[in-house]
């Protein structure tokens, strides 16, 4: 996280007040706060910061509750004027990047011996923190201050241009657009206002139509022309644009620019010529797991003993190539060569063919890294221009013609070889597009964006996926990825995920619905906390905190609502594709308490025809997850060597005759006597 030349921060148990500071066997500390004032020291500074160059304090923090705010203190001379507050620690179920300028508070100037580290005012939470130093700032962070600034009122216009678009009613409709392998065509319906003096006009996928000067292309429209036939490839500087993705629009021009006489439309789901009709797969149960590879730990030998029938498979991007070499494979799209890293391919390979030889339902996670994990410049292209350090991986770069080729030419890549007729390199039946996006500052990151300019790109970027994955299978569909933070968003970054579906229904009903899925992830309140039956965050109305194990019921109704259906008629699709109970040790009433939160999870399911899917997360403990325990399995290593846990046994049984018998020492546990008793049957208000 550097930025050249920096001061290393230590902290001390010493003088720690309302907290207790614990190193972490891998590096770093662990802050748990036990009263309202929680602080800590750090050890004497050496050498001394630089007040004038180390202005920046920076460090890694794995936080799943969140702190309500965060204070940096500077030592000798404690006081309110030596500080820095700013807004608490960010949820961060994964080890995030944390700053804060020093260099704001004129007092930083005088000498700074130590830092005394502030965390908020609620005890109970848990901090863990490491790589803490004092820096400069990176070009990156001076870049993006400076790219803020300007583009600071240009945002707000448009966002406010996106608003009145969205909620239009334009005299004209374009009613169906259809995509062949050599042309499109176009349906439309003028509406009382002639179409003299208009044009049909197309705008890729990365235009924003409200404020277009100019279209990739115009087409005039004689009166009562109703269809209109192109060309699927356009060429345009030497190049093919495939114009599936593009978006069409009737517009007339006037002195100023254009004014829209329609929203603009992409091409509808089932007007898409796909390369094949590929069979759908019904697998016996809805049992998975999460983050699935055959190389990861026992090649796979899980999926059988489990009897699992839907798998995640994590798909990062950086296996984009910048060019040729040794180990990267050519392949063509749209006239140009592109490379990809052969050993990933393959390694995708085996664990694709391994579910397709099982009748395994995958659904790859597309991940973006920021611009350092990717070869060469090609991180430059494939990162949003607005992608903040804090961020673990980046939106799509869907903000121009570069971003979108070099990402429709990885996804092409993608769809074509998983999709084939002959499934010789396995199959990909599904798509989620990104991480989390409710919490994309840390998992989906474009910097600072309202929740219209944010879900904007987003919804560009689930087009692009389901658009190129139904060219080569009909049946395919992108997912958009949610926490279980449903109107409650705990940092001021982040959206409640309920606001981010009622937002993506905008737009998809705007231009023309889609049928995109939902995958949740209903962990319990605190991914800390298997007792999911306690939490509290939670009530049985659509405007429900949290929506987690203990009210899942909630989910299932949303989406049985007319206004979240797929063109009003048909119900979302939904996939809980990454949850599971933590242990919160080895000890055997951990593992009793994790288990019966997944039997409990189970049975709530039981009559949810809506949820069509579990995978489990995590397959096996990570260390890497800032101390949670969430595996069937225990870490691995000599210690432990991945040995399965009891919610293991438990998985292995659910949907099969000993189910019931498995499942019956949870009541117990929970403090039910009967499973009728967790299960909601009132009203979802």
């Amino acid at each position: 996280m550097g930025g050249g030349e920096s001061v290393p921060v230590t902290l001390t148990a010493d003088d720690a007040h309302d907290a207790v500071v614990t190193p972490l066997p891998e590096g770093g500390w662990e802050v748990r706060t036990t009263g309202g004032d929680p602080y800590v020291f750090s050890l004497p500074l050496d050498p001394p910061p630089d007040p004038l160059r180390h202005i920046v304090l920076a460090f890694e923090v794995f936080c799943p509750a969140g702190t309500d705010s965060f204070q940096v203190f500077f030592a000798p001379g404690i006081s309110e004027g030596r500080s820095v507050k700013g807004v608490g620690l960010g949820v961060s179920e994964g080890w995030t990047t944390h700053t804060v300028d020093l260099g704001a508070c004129p007092e930083y100037r005088a000498p700074v011996q130590q830092l005394r580290l502030d965390f908020g005012n609620q005890p109970g939470k848990t901090v863990q923190l490491r790589h803490i130093q004092l820096r400069t700032p990176t070009a990156r962070e001076r870049e993006l201050v400076q790219r803020r600034e300007q583009r600071r009122a240009a945002e707000a216009r448009l966002d406010e241009d996106l608003g009145r678009y969205l909620g239009a009613e334009y005299p004209c409709t374009l009613t169906r657009i259809e995509v062949g392998r050599e042309e499109i065509r176009i349906a439309l319906e003028p509406g009382p206002e002639t179409l003299r003096g208009a044009f049909l006009c197309e705008a890729p996928l990365w235009q924003n139509v409200t404020d277009a000067g100019s279209f990739a292309d115009t087409i005039a429209l004689a009166d009562g022309g109703a269809r209109v036939v192109v060309p699927r490839y356009r060429a345009e500087d030497g190049r093919l644009h495939d114009r599936l993705l593009s978006k069409w629009v009737l517009a007339r021009p006037t002195d100023s620019g254009w004014r829209l006489l329609s929203h603009a439309r992409y091409a509808d789901d089932d007007g898409i010529e796909a390369r094949a009709d590929l069979p759908v797969p019904r697998p016996p149960t809805r049992k998975g797991i999460g983050g699935f590879g055959v190389d990861r730990h026992d090649h796979g030998s899980d999926a059988d003993a489990l009897g699992i029938g839907y798998v995640t498979v994590n798909v990062v991007l950086s296996f984009m190539q910048p060019g040729p070499g040794p180990q990267n494979m050519p392949f063509e799209y749209c006239g140009r060569t592109y490379h990809v890293h052969q050993p990933t391919i393959e390694r995708y390979d085996r664990t694709l063919r391994f579910c397709a030889e099982r009748g395994i339902v995958v659904s790859a996670i597309l991940l973006i890294p920021k611009a350092s994990g990717f070869g060469g410049g090609l991180g430059r292209i494939f990162m949003h221009p607005d992608c903040d350090p804090k961020g673990i991986y980046s939106m799509a770069n869907v903000t121009g013609p570069e971003g979108l080729e070099y990402y429709a030419a990885a996804l092409n890549f993608l769809a074509e070889r998983y999709s084939r007729p002959d499934g010789a390199c396995g199959r990909i039946h599904h798509w989620i597009v990104h991480n989390e996006v409710d919490a994309g500052w840390v998992w989906t990151n474009a910097g600072p964006k309202s929740l219209r300019l944010y879900m904007d790109l987003y919804h560009k970027s689930m087009r692009a996926v389901h658009l190129i994955a139904r060219s080569f299978d009909s049946h395919a569909k992108a997912f958009a990825s949610l926490t279980h933070h449903w109107t409650w968003a705990y940092d001021p970054k982040f959206f409640g995920s309920k606001e981010v579906l009622q937002e993506l229904a905008r737009f998809s009903t705007a231009e023309g619905d889609f049928d995109w899925g939902i995958a949740y992830h209903p962990y319990p309140e605190s991914l800390r906390n298997p007792r999911c039956w306690e939490d509290r965050k939670v009530d049985f109305t659509f405007d429900t905190p949290l929506i987690t194990f203990k009210n899942i019921e909630v989910l299932a109704a949303w989406v049985e609502l007319p206004a979240m259906r797929y063109r009003g008629r048909v119900r979302r699709t939904v996939h809980l594709s990454e949850q599971g109970p933590n242990s919160p040790d080895y000890g055997e009433d951990s593992l009793r308490d994790q288990a019966a939160c997944m039997a409990y999870a189970w049975q709530k399911l039981r009559g949810l025809d809506a949820i069509e899917a579990f995978q489990y997360h995590n397959w096996i403990d990570n260390r890497g997850e800032g101390g949670l325990r969430i595996g069937l399995r225990k870490f691995p290593g000599e210690e432990f060597g991945a040995a399965p846990k009891p919610i293991w046994f438990l998985y292995q049984k659910l949907d099969t005759p000993e189910e019931d018998e498995a499942c019956a020492f949870a009541k117990k546990v929970i403090g039910i006597r009967d499973w009728a008793e967790v299960r909601h049957r009132g009203e979802i208000r």
